[in-house]
């Protein structure tokens, strides 16, 4: 058993890292997964004495007394009185989050989600200064491309886990071999198992560089990259700084709207002249969200977090008012009627991975980060693949798309997905990151 405290040279690590993930995949089947050895409860002390550019195997677990604490807490709520609207304008009502709490002090079973996480390779690595988890999947098929998958906010790795097996395995879901990938799913800087930041700087340029010195550890010197929500802020940002290793990016949100919406939006203005009719419908959405969290945590992050760490149906009601559409799938699931894979448990899993680890506020931050990065304008040369979900915070018209990105390879619709399109529909979404790279390969 390999200590987390390691010191053997990076070069040694990453070959032996590299041939113990390949021979456990082959013992443990097409679909098993090696378990990890480093404990979710090491978090604070699990880097010191290690080698910067180590990489530690790591295992999730919490105490029985955190989760007694859990379910405490969730059934001592006091609760506000309900909504006086009928709709969603207020934010989450109070009957679905009344059944998230009884349905998460009773039933459900945080045990499931670490022997699910415990079942996949996870490990630590240290990146300027900061330690990162990151879940590592290698495919058995020869020439499989690598890929770094990046989760966004109010999501997590939770959001991915489901979109493994068919990119590891593409032939036994509707692929080829060559359409194969060893799959990477790293946490952002103070995202559950990664260090939460104790200083300004990390913003999504600074997550991009990492990502690159991430895979380039892993001895991967030719990757893509894919992301939604703040991971399409990450692709984009690695695009723009194209690394010699990147062959492509695939995004699902478009954030890099062209300069005239983008002014128009933020000073309140009817839309620009000469919009076609898709760019109108998307100028009109985006106009109408009322995008609440954006606001609060780009502005003040820390004082919305003394009430995340102090209260879970406080956190779990803020993390579920995210967008409509979404809210409307959750509400669905704890009816007994969920959207694909986006479940009650799964939606508790990636709520309670939030509360275990006390990162409300750290994830937050990178709205206050990221607001004090200035408008960059299109991004030239890396090929960039684009899937628009239905259920997205706003269809993106290809028109904008090619826009912000001049070097458009891929484009494409599809009949089914939200804002948690991996998390929902991890078929649908794995076919179409097949589909974006197969000319990249």
């Amino acid at each position: 058993m390999t200590s987390i405290h390691d010191p053997k040279p990076a070069d040694q690590h990453r070959r032996q890292f590299l041939s113990t993930s390949a021979m456990a995949l082959t013992l443990a089947g097409a679909a098993g997964w090696f378990p990890a050895i480093a404990s979710a409860e090491e978090l604070d002390s699990g880097a010191a004495g290690a080698a910067t550019d180590s990489i530690r195997p790591f295992r999730v677990h919490f105490s029985d007394a955190a989760l007694a604490d859990l379910r405490r807490r969730v059934r001592s709520t006091r609760w506000p009185e309900r909504e006086t609207v009928s709709d969603l304008s207020q934010g989450v009502p109070l009957a679905t989050i009344r059944e998230v709490a009884r349905y998460w002090s009773t039933d459900y079973d945080w045990r499931k989600c670490e022997a699910k996480l415990n079942a996949l390779p996870q490990f630590m690595t240290q990146i300027d200064g900061l330690d990162f988890h990151f879940i590592h999947v290698r495919s058995r098929h020869e020439n499989a491309l690598p890929i770094v998958v990046t989760h966004g906010w109010p999501g997590s790795i939770i959001e991915q886990l489901n979109i493994i097996e068919p990119l590891v395995n593409p032939t036994a879901h509707g692929g080829s071999a060559a359409d194969a990938f060893h799959v990477v799913i790293p946490s952002l800087p103070g995202y559950g198992f990664s260090a939460k930041p104790t200083a300004t700087g990390w913003n999504t340029d600074r997550i991009a560089r990492a990502w690159d010195t991430l895979m380039q550890r892993l001895g991967y010197h030719r990757y893509v990259s894919q992301g939604g929500d703040w991971g399409a802020r990450v692709a984009e940002a690695q695009a723009r700084q194209a690394p010699p290793a990147l062959l492509g990016i695939h995004i699902n949100l478009l954030l890099n709207f062209p300069p005239d919406v983008t002014r128009a939006l933020a000073l309140g203005e009817p839309a620009p002249p000469g919009l076609s009719e898709d760019e109108r419908a998307a100028y009109d959405t985006r106009k109408a969200l009322s995008l609440g969290y954006l606001l609060e945590e780009g502005k003040r992050p820390q004082t919305i977090g003394y009430s995340l760490s102090d209260s879970p149906v406080g956190l779990a009601s803020w993390l579920l008012d995210h967008d409509q559409h979404s809210q409307e799938q959750i509400a669905r699931a704890f009816d007994g009627h969920p959207d694909g894979s986006l479940t009650r448990d799964t939606v508790l899993d990636n709520i309670t991975l939030y509360w275990l680890t006390n990162t409300g506020t750290s994830a937050g931050r990178l709205y206050w980060e990221n607001a004090h990065i200035a408008y960059k304008g299109e991004v030239k040369g890396v090929p960039t693949a684009f899937t628009v979900f239905p259920g997205e915070l706003w269809r993106a018209p290809r028109s904008w798309v090619e826009k912000a990105f001049t070097n458009l390879v891929y484009y494409n619709q599809v009949e089914r997905g939200g804002h948690f399109s991996a998390w929902e529909q991890p078929e649908l979404f794995a076919s179409e990151i097949r589909a974006a790279f197969r000319a990249l390969r």
